[in-house]
């Protein structure tokens, strides 16, 4: 985007949620941790930062270079809440989204999560809060790692060539009024800036970064989100250099949210994106 079209498009002032600094390693965890141990380590800080209204900018926005772009899409789920129709219906779905919006040879869809803060007070209800703290889903590490861990013998031949970590983010209803999501030009994201985190499961233990603050850093977000849209997210890039290969996102309470709004409720899947040898 050209700085004084960026300069001039609407944007809001909101608080997002950074990591402090710190000398060790964060930690996370995705289960209940052993008695006397913090969920998650680490301090946050918040900061109120300018978030731009990107809907003009839908046309020029790209996964190589923003690292998020906003598409239409009809789902023929009925139930977001139905892990079965989650599986069989919308990972197929998101796998053909992602062909058409990549050219990629190949598309796995391999997880995701549904976020409600009203079903997430329902203890084994699998439901989560929205993400309130700038965050990435993958790093240099862990993103090959996911590869060998999902694809197994093929995965020595795969990442010979150029793939990519891709989530579909969407609303499950809409218009989405509270808690939107905040995306990252990746262009302004600093390598100084990501944070390597450890994020336990029961089972294995994965790699996040977290986020640390830069002033330079430009947030963008779609206001008043429907059903019918979604939110592509490129996590991590094997072909490209520097922190350009990663992008950043986070929930985020918006200053004009309605008092009365639902709260939201979205869904986001994570995709391997396999490319053709010579992208």
């Amino acid at each position: 985007m050209d700085g004084s079209a960026v300069a001039d498009l609407k944007s809001i002032v909101a608080p997002l949620n950074f990591l402090v600094p710190m000398a060790e390693k964060p930690v996370a965890y995705n289960y209940e941790p052993p008695p006397g141990t913090p969920v998650r380590t680490g301090q946050s800080i918040t900061h109120r930062v300018p978030i731009r209204d990107a809907r003009p900018m839908i046309g020029q926005l790209s996964l190589d270079k923003e690292g998020f772009v906003l598409l239409h899409h009809q789902t023929a789920v009925t139930n977001f809440y139905d892990e079965e129709q989650i599986k069989s219906v919308y990972y197929p779905e998101c796998v053909r989204v992602m062909q058409r919006a990549t050219g990629a040879v190949r598309v796995v869809a391999f997880d995701h999560i549904v976020r409600n803060a009203a079903k997430a007070a329902i203890k084994g209800s699998g439901v989560k809060m929205p993400a309130k703290r700038v965050h990435n889903d993958y790093t240099a590490w862990s993103s090959p790692k996911r590869v060998r861990d999902l694809m197994g013998d093929q995965a020595d031949a795969l990442l010979k060539n150029r793939f990519a970590i891709v989530n579909l983010w969407r609303p499950i209803r809409g218009p989405l009024l509270e808690s939107p999501l905040a995306l990252c030009d990746a262009q302004s994201l600093e390598e100084e800036n990501l944070i390597a985190s450890d994020l336990k499961y029961p089972d294995r233990i994965g790699e996040t970064y977290s986020v640390t603050y830069n002033p330079n850093q430009r947030y963008y977000y779609f206001p008043k989100m429907q059903a019918d849209e979604a939110v592509l997210i490129r996590c991590f890039d094997s072909a490209l250099d520097g922190p350009h290969r990663f992008s950043a996102h986070t929930g985020f309470d918006d200053p004009e949210t309605p008092a009365d709004a639902p709260p939201r409720e979205s869904i986001e899947v994570r995709t391997l994106v396999f490319l053709p040898p010579d992208a």
